[in-house]
Protein backbone atom coordinates (compact mmCIF):
# COMPACT_ATOMS: atom_id res chain seq x y z
CA UNK A 1 0.00 0.00 0.00
CA UNK A 2 3.03 2.31 0.12
CA UNK A 3 2.22 3.75 -3.29
CA UNK A 4 0.18 6.61 -4.75
CA UNK A 5 -3.58 6.18 -4.90
CA UNK A 6 -5.05 5.62 -8.34
CA UNK A 7 -7.89 7.77 -9.69
CA UNK A 8 -11.42 6.44 -9.34
CA UNK A 9 -13.35 9.22 -11.11
CA UNK A 10 -13.03 12.84 -12.18
CA UNK A 11 -15.21 15.57 -13.69
CA UNK A 12 -15.64 19.34 -13.81
CA UNK A 13 -18.05 20.88 -11.29
CA UNK A 14 -20.69 22.81 -13.21
CA UNK A 15 -22.42 25.94 -11.93
CA UNK A 16 -26.01 25.69 -10.70
CA UNK A 17 -28.50 27.71 -8.65
CA UNK A 18 -28.95 27.03 -4.95
CA UNK A 19 -30.47 28.79 -1.94
CA UNK A 20 -32.03 32.16 -2.79
CA UNK A 21 -30.31 33.49 -5.90
CA UNK A 22 -26.96 31.88 -5.05
CA UNK A 23 -24.68 30.18 -7.57
CA UNK A 24 -22.62 27.11 -6.66
CA UNK A 25 -20.38 24.62 -8.40
CA UNK A 26 -21.40 21.26 -6.94
CA UNK A 27 -19.19 18.21 -7.21
CA UNK A 28 -20.23 15.70 -4.54
CA UNK A 29 -24.02 15.62 -4.39
CA UNK A 30 -24.37 16.11 -8.14
CA UNK A 31 -25.62 13.79 -10.87
CA UNK A 32 -21.98 12.87 -11.50
CA UNK A 33 -21.47 11.60 -7.93
CA UNK A 34 -24.31 11.32 -5.44
CA UNK A 35 -22.08 10.74 -2.40
CA UNK A 36 -18.59 9.56 -1.47
CA UNK A 37 -18.78 8.31 2.10
CA UNK A 38 -18.53 10.07 4.50
CA UNK A 39 -19.01 13.06 2.17
CA UNK A 40 -22.50 14.03 1.06
CA UNK A 41 -21.98 17.32 -0.78
CA UNK A 42 -19.31 19.83 -1.78
CA UNK A 43 -20.35 23.27 -3.02
CA UNK A 44 -17.96 25.95 -4.27
CA UNK A 45 -20.15 29.01 -3.71
CA UNK A 46 -19.95 32.53 -5.07
CA UNK A 47 -22.79 34.67 -3.71
CA UNK A 48 -23.49 38.39 -3.58
CA UNK A 49 -26.32 40.11 -1.66
CA UNK A 50 -29.25 39.78 -1.78
CA UNK A 51 -28.50 36.11 -2.60
CA UNK A 52 -27.82 33.76 0.28
CA UNK A 53 -28.95 30.75 2.28
CA UNK A 54 -31.72 31.96 4.62
CA UNK A 55 -33.33 29.92 7.42
CA UNK A 56 -33.15 26.18 6.67
CA UNK A 57 -32.91 22.95 8.73
CA UNK A 58 -30.32 20.16 9.00
CA UNK A 59 -30.30 16.75 10.68
CA UNK A 60 -27.88 13.83 10.94
CA UNK A 61 -24.83 15.48 9.40
CA UNK A 62 -22.02 17.99 9.86
CA UNK A 63 -21.16 20.95 7.64
CA UNK A 64 -17.73 22.49 7.14
CA UNK A 65 -17.71 26.02 5.71
CA UNK A 66 -14.43 27.52 4.46
CA UNK A 67 -14.51 31.20 3.48
CA UNK A 68 -12.06 32.16 0.73
CA UNK A 69 -13.26 35.71 0.04
CA UNK A 70 -15.78 38.19 1.39
CA UNK A 71 -17.64 37.60 4.66
CA UNK A 72 -20.45 35.26 5.73
CA UNK A 73 -22.80 35.93 8.65
CA UNK A 74 -24.49 33.00 10.36
CA UNK A 75 -27.21 32.57 12.98
CA UNK A 76 -29.19 29.60 14.33
CA UNK A 77 -32.06 28.85 16.65
CA UNK A 78 -29.73 27.95 19.56
CA UNK A 79 -28.71 31.62 19.78
CA UNK A 80 -25.31 31.14 18.14
CA UNK A 81 -24.31 33.84 15.66
CA UNK A 82 -21.15 35.28 14.17
CA UNK A 83 -19.23 36.29 11.06
CA UNK A 84 -16.65 34.32 9.08
CA UNK A 85 -13.87 36.22 7.31
CA UNK A 86 -11.44 35.07 4.58
CA UNK A 87 -9.46 32.06 5.78
CA UNK A 88 -11.94 31.23 8.59
CA UNK A 89 -13.82 27.94 8.91
CA UNK A 90 -16.88 26.80 10.76
CA UNK A 91 -17.57 23.20 11.74
CA UNK A 92 -21.28 22.76 12.47
CA UNK A 93 -22.79 19.54 13.83
CA UNK A 94 -26.52 19.42 13.16
CA UNK A 95 -27.08 16.23 15.14
CA UNK A 96 -30.74 15.70 15.96
CA UNK A 97 -31.74 19.04 14.52
CA UNK A 98 -30.91 22.66 13.88
CA UNK A 99 -32.20 25.57 11.81
CA UNK A 100 -29.75 28.23 10.73
CA UNK A 101 -29.14 31.00 8.22
CA UNK A 102 -25.99 31.82 6.23
CA UNK A 103 -25.97 35.22 4.55
CA UNK A 104 -23.16 37.07 2.72
CA UNK A 105 -22.21 40.43 4.18
CA UNK A 106 -22.79 43.31 1.79
CA UNK A 107 -19.39 45.00 1.47
CA UNK A 108 -18.74 48.53 0.22
CA UNK A 109 -16.45 47.07 -2.43
CA UNK A 110 -19.29 44.94 -3.78
CA UNK A 111 -17.07 41.85 -3.55
CA UNK A 112 -18.95 38.54 -3.40
CA UNK A 113 -18.65 35.94 -0.67
CA UNK A 114 -16.68 32.96 -1.98
CA UNK A 115 -15.93 29.66 -0.32
CA UNK A 116 -16.56 25.97 0.07
CA UNK A 117 -19.19 24.09 2.01
CA UNK A 118 -18.73 20.39 2.66
CA UNK A 119 -21.47 18.15 4.08
CA UNK A 120 -20.20 15.19 6.10
CA UNK A 121 -22.29 12.24 7.24
CA UNK A 122 -22.49 11.46 10.96
CA UNK A 123 -21.98 7.92 12.28
CA UNK A 124 -25.26 6.20 13.00
CA UNK A 125 -24.85 6.40 16.79
CA UNK A 126 -24.37 10.19 16.62
CA UNK A 127 -27.33 11.08 14.41
CA UNK A 128 -29.27 12.35 17.42
CA UNK A 129 -26.46 14.15 19.26
CA UNK A 130 -26.85 17.73 20.42
CA UNK A 131 -26.01 20.41 17.81
CA UNK A 132 -22.72 22.29 18.23
CA UNK A 133 -20.45 24.81 16.50
CA UNK A 134 -16.66 25.15 16.40
CA UNK A 135 -15.07 28.09 14.61
CA UNK A 136 -11.50 27.83 13.33
CA UNK A 137 -10.07 31.27 12.63
CA UNK A 138 -7.54 32.05 9.93
CA UNK A 139 -4.80 32.84 12.45
CA UNK A 140 -5.32 29.50 14.22
CA UNK A 141 -4.50 27.42 11.14
CA UNK A 142 -0.86 26.29 10.91
CA UNK A 143 0.88 26.63 7.57
CA UNK A 144 3.95 24.74 6.33
CA UNK A 145 6.30 25.56 3.44
CA UNK A 146 8.33 22.36 3.00
CA UNK A 147 10.07 23.53 -0.19
CA UNK A 148 10.30 26.55 -2.46
CA UNK A 149 7.01 27.22 -4.22
CA UNK A 150 4.85 25.02 -1.98
CA UNK A 151 2.60 26.00 0.91
CA UNK A 152 0.05 23.90 2.80
CA UNK A 153 -2.61 25.20 5.17
CA UNK A 154 -3.16 22.33 7.62
CA UNK A 155 -6.81 22.77 8.52
CA UNK A 156 -7.25 19.27 9.94
CA UNK A 157 -4.72 16.43 9.99
CA UNK A 158 -0.96 16.49 9.45
CA UNK A 159 1.15 17.54 6.47
CA UNK A 160 4.95 17.55 6.18
CA UNK A 161 5.28 17.05 9.94
CA UNK A 162 2.93 19.89 10.92
CA UNK A 163 -0.32 19.01 12.72
CA UNK A 164 -3.59 20.93 12.88
CA UNK A 165 -4.87 22.59 16.02
CA UNK A 166 -7.41 19.90 16.90
CA UNK A 167 -10.04 17.51 15.60
CA UNK A 168 -13.07 19.65 14.90
CA UNK A 169 -15.56 17.14 13.48
CA UNK A 170 -17.10 14.00 14.99
CA UNK A 171 -16.46 12.10 11.77
CA UNK A 172 -12.66 12.02 11.25
CA UNK A 173 -11.81 14.41 8.38
CA UNK A 174 -8.39 15.59 7.14
CA UNK A 175 -8.51 18.88 5.24
CA UNK A 176 -5.58 20.58 3.45
CA UNK A 177 -5.37 23.71 1.29
CA UNK A 178 -2.39 23.44 -1.08
CA UNK A 179 -0.77 26.32 -2.98
CA UNK A 180 1.97 25.86 -5.60
CA UNK A 181 3.69 28.99 -6.89
CA UNK A 182 5.63 27.72 -9.89
CA UNK A 183 5.02 25.02 -12.50
CA UNK A 184 6.48 21.63 -11.68
CA UNK A 185 6.36 22.04 -7.89
CA UNK A 186 5.75 18.54 -6.55
CA UNK A 187 3.70 17.52 -3.52
CA UNK A 188 2.60 14.43 -1.64
CA UNK A 189 0.01 13.99 1.06
CA UNK A 190 -0.51 10.84 3.12
CA UNK A 191 -3.91 9.59 4.28
CA UNK A 192 -5.07 6.66 6.44
CA UNK A 193 -5.99 3.55 4.46
CA UNK A 194 -9.61 3.67 5.67
CA UNK A 195 -10.17 7.22 4.36
CA UNK A 196 -11.86 8.17 1.11
CA UNK A 197 -9.94 11.04 -0.50
CA UNK A 198 -10.74 13.67 -3.13
CA UNK A 199 -9.21 16.80 -4.65
CA UNK A 200 -10.89 19.99 -5.85
CA UNK A 201 -8.96 22.52 -7.97
CA UNK A 202 -9.66 26.11 -6.94
CA UNK A 203 -7.19 27.88 -9.23
CA UNK A 204 -4.78 27.02 -12.05
CA UNK A 205 -4.16 23.37 -12.87
CA UNK A 206 -2.64 20.30 -11.22
CA UNK A 207 -1.01 17.14 -12.58
CA UNK A 208 -1.87 13.87 -10.81
CA UNK A 209 -0.87 10.43 -12.10
CA UNK A 210 0.22 11.97 -15.40
CA UNK A 211 -3.10 13.71 -16.11
CA UNK A 212 -3.70 17.49 -15.97
CA UNK A 213 -6.74 18.76 -14.09
CA UNK A 214 -7.91 22.32 -14.71
CA UNK A 215 -9.78 24.76 -12.46
CA UNK A 216 -13.03 23.37 -10.96
CA UNK A 217 -11.93 19.76 -11.51
CA UNK A 218 -13.03 17.22 -8.89
CA UNK A 219 -10.81 14.15 -8.61
CA UNK A 220 -11.73 11.10 -6.52
CA UNK A 221 -9.26 8.42 -5.51
CA UNK A 222 -9.35 4.70 -4.87
CA UNK A 223 -8.21 3.32 -1.50
CA UNK A 224 -5.33 1.38 -3.08
CA UNK A 225 -2.44 3.53 -1.86
CA UNK A 226 -1.09 5.49 1.08
CA UNK A 227 -0.81 8.92 -0.50
CA UNK A 228 -1.81 11.38 -3.21
CA UNK A 229 1.05 12.93 -5.16
CA UNK A 230 1.41 15.26 -8.11
CA UNK A 231 2.61 18.71 -9.14
CA UNK A 232 1.32 22.16 -9.98
CA UNK A 233 1.22 22.79 -13.72
CA UNK A 234 0.47 26.51 -13.88
CA UNK A 235 2.17 29.64 -12.58
CA UNK A 236 0.07 29.44 -9.42
CA UNK A 237 -2.27 26.62 -8.47
CA UNK A 238 -4.55 26.14 -5.49
CA UNK A 239 -6.41 23.00 -4.58
CA UNK A 240 -7.88 21.25 -1.58
CA UNK A 241 -7.19 17.66 -0.58
CA UNK A 242 -9.77 16.17 1.77
CA UNK A 243 -10.05 12.71 3.25
CA UNK A 244 -12.62 11.22 5.58
CA UNK A 245 -13.14 7.93 7.38
CA UNK A 246 -15.36 5.57 5.40
CA UNK A 247 -18.65 4.95 7.20
CA UNK A 248 -20.09 1.46 6.71
CA UNK A 249 -23.74 2.46 6.87
CA UNK A 250 -26.64 3.23 4.52
CA UNK A 251 -27.17 6.82 3.35
CA UNK A 252 -30.72 8.05 2.99
CA UNK A 253 -30.90 11.76 2.20
CA UNK A 254 -33.93 14.00 1.93
CA UNK A 255 -32.61 17.48 1.25
CA UNK A 256 -30.71 18.56 4.40
CA UNK A 257 -31.90 15.54 6.43
CA UNK A 258 -29.61 12.48 6.45
CA UNK A 259 -30.53 9.13 7.98
CA UNK A 260 -29.85 5.42 7.59
CA UNK A 261 -33.40 4.07 7.06
CA UNK A 262 -36.79 5.15 5.77
CA UNK A 263 -38.35 4.67 9.19
CA UNK A 264 -35.79 6.99 10.78
CA UNK A 265 -36.35 9.55 8.04
CA UNK A 266 -40.13 9.50 8.54
CA UNK A 267 -39.53 10.19 12.24
CA UNK A 268 -37.15 13.09 11.52
CA UNK A 269 -39.57 14.72 9.09
CA UNK A 270 -42.33 14.30 11.66
CA UNK A 271 -40.13 15.88 14.34
CA UNK A 272 -39.43 18.85 12.08
CA UNK A 273 -43.09 19.34 11.21
CA UNK A 274 -44.26 19.05 14.82
CA UNK A 275 -41.36 20.91 16.46
CA UNK A 276 -40.27 17.97 18.64
CA UNK A 277 -37.14 15.92 19.44
CA UNK A 278 -34.58 18.59 18.57
CA UNK A 279 -36.79 21.00 16.66
CA UNK A 280 -38.66 22.49 19.65
CA UNK A 281 -36.97 25.87 19.12
CA UNK A 282 -37.99 25.94 15.46
CA UNK A 283 -41.56 26.95 16.25
CA UNK A 284 -41.91 30.63 15.34
CA UNK A 285 -38.15 31.19 15.07
CA UNK A 286 -36.66 33.32 12.31
CA UNK A 287 -33.14 34.67 12.04
CA UNK A 288 -32.35 38.37 12.27
CA UNK A 289 -29.98 38.14 9.27
CA UNK A 290 -32.21 36.45 6.69
CA UNK A 291 -33.17 39.74 5.05
CA UNK A 292 -29.56 40.80 4.57
CA UNK A 293 -26.44 41.96 6.40
CA UNK A 294 -24.46 45.12 5.70
CA UNK A 295 -20.91 45.72 6.90
CA UNK A 296 -22.04 48.08 9.67
CA UNK A 297 -24.03 45.18 11.20
CA UNK A 298 -20.93 43.02 11.69
CA UNK A 299 -19.78 44.50 15.03
CA UNK A 300 -23.26 44.08 16.50
CA UNK A 301 -23.49 40.45 15.35
CA UNK A 302 -20.06 39.60 16.76
CA UNK A 303 -20.82 41.26 20.11
CA UNK A 304 -23.66 38.76 20.55
CA UNK A 305 -21.57 35.63 19.89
Amino acid sequence: MNKPRSILKYFTALEQSEGVGAKVRRSIGSQELRNFTPFLMLDHFNVSPPAGFPDHPHHGQETITYVLGGMIAHEDFTGSRGVLRPGDLQFMTAGKGIIHSEIPVELESGAPSVGLQLWVDLPMHLKDCEPRYRDLLNNEIPSVQPKAGLEVRVISGESYGVGSMSELAYTPVHFYHYITRKPGTTFEQHFPSNFNVFMYVLKGSVIVNGKTFAQYSSVFFNTDGSRVEGSGSSEESEFILIGGEVLDQPILQYGPFVETSKQNMYEVIGNYQSGTNGFERAQGWSSSIARGVVFSDVAKIESCE
